[in-house]
């Protein structure tokens, strides 16, 4: 079955990544899901792999700058993919200027917040701090009436934000330094679980390949001044062998080709299954941080972030769906990928 010219979701037998239609043979949907939740599981590993890459790389690349040419990278490939996948690139003309204020907020603003971040708080802080967006994105979507204001939303986003309290406080508050790096991660969390709130709508019209391509697209437009400037300030002296290979594999592999794999996964397995994967990403990120970047694993930030973990899983027992009089929209795409 063809895809709608408007570049809308896809049918309900084809999955959303552009791939086969589905099948009525069991075994074969067995492997199906199997495989899909192993490519989820290898997008996680790529994820939280990316906090200490992206954290050595802004070691000798300015950060803004390292995140324009990622993601300039990775919407590239993501707009190839895309082409190849749906047949077509293009945007509705009437979704344009909403996808581009959306875009640049989830991801112009956003990186431009959590790679500055970065560059003064650790890899393993940012992951768990980062982990808070789908308590953002809960109470966003409460505010926009597409969700019911019910009583375990609350109470999870109060038990996530102890647990940020927690993380914030392991190595203790200090303004001038890693104190500000966590504020603007958190702040960078706000944007991207205000995007994914706020982008749902759009799902309605857009497969989620396009929308997080164009988002992408658009973000980069964000970047590019800010980007461009440290970049030249810094000169050609970051261009070495490690710094390319870094923006590789954080534009092309933990950007593009996880997103294409995620978005393969939604289609099987469903976007909850997805969700709860991610919760692995901030545990293994302060894992790699502490084994490639030396970083200590404190006790602070292992129990915040198991409140965190149980703030957001307390959230999600509440009962999908909008308040009386509110707008039923389709879940967001349960992207965190930093």
């Amino acid at each position: 079955m063809p895809r709608p010219p408007s570049g809308g979701p896809a049918p309900a037998d084809v999955d959303v990544a552009g791939g086969a239609p589905s099948t009525t043979d069991a075994p074969a949907q067995a492997d199906a899901r199997r495989l899909a939740e192993v490519g989820a599981l290898l997008v996680m590993v790529a994820w939280a792999a990316n906090f200490i890459i992206v954290k050595g790389a802004i070691a000798t690349v300015p950060p803004i700058g390292f995140a324009f040419v990622r993601f300039l990278f990775a919407g590239l490939v993501l707009l190839a993919i895309l082409r190849l996948r749906e047949g077509s690139a293009g945007l509705p003309r009437a979704l344009v200027v909403p996808l581009a204020i959306l875009g640049g907020l989830g991801f112009g603003v956003y990186q431009v917040l959590w790679s500055s971040g970065l560059t003064v708080t650790t890899a393993g802080t940012s992951a768990l701090l980062v982990a808070t967006t789908p308590i953002w994105t809960v109470l966003v979507a409460v505010a926009m009436r597409t969700e019911a204001p019910d009583r375990a939303r609350f109470v999870g986003a109060a038990v996530g934000f102890a647990g940020v309290a927690l993380v914030v406080a392991a190595r203790g508050l200090d303004l001038a330094a890693t104190g500000l790096g966590d504020m603007l991660t958190l702040a960078a969390a706000v944007c991207w679980g205000s995007y994914l709130a706020l982008s749902a709508p759009l799902l309605a019209t857009l497969s989620p390949l396009r929308l997080t391509t164009w988002a992408i697209l658009f973000g980069t437009v964000v970047m590019a001044i800010p980007g461009s400037l440290q970049l030249a300030d810094a000169g050609p002296g970051w261009v070495t062998p490690e710094t390319l290979a870094a923006i590789v594999y954080s534009g092309i592999v933990a950007g593009g080709l996880a997103n294409v794999l995620i978005f393969r996964a939604i289609a099987v397995v469903g976007p909850s299954r997805v969700a709860n994967l991610q919760l692995l990403v901030p545990a293994l990120a302060v894992l790699f941080a502490a084994v490639a970047l030396g970083e200590p694993i404190l006790a602070g930030q292992v129990l915040g972030g198991a409140v965190i973990v149980a703030g957001i899983l307390i959230a999600r027992r509440a009962p999908a769906g909008p308040p009386p009089g509110g707008r039923r929209v389709p879940e967001p795409t349960p992207l965190t990928g930093a």
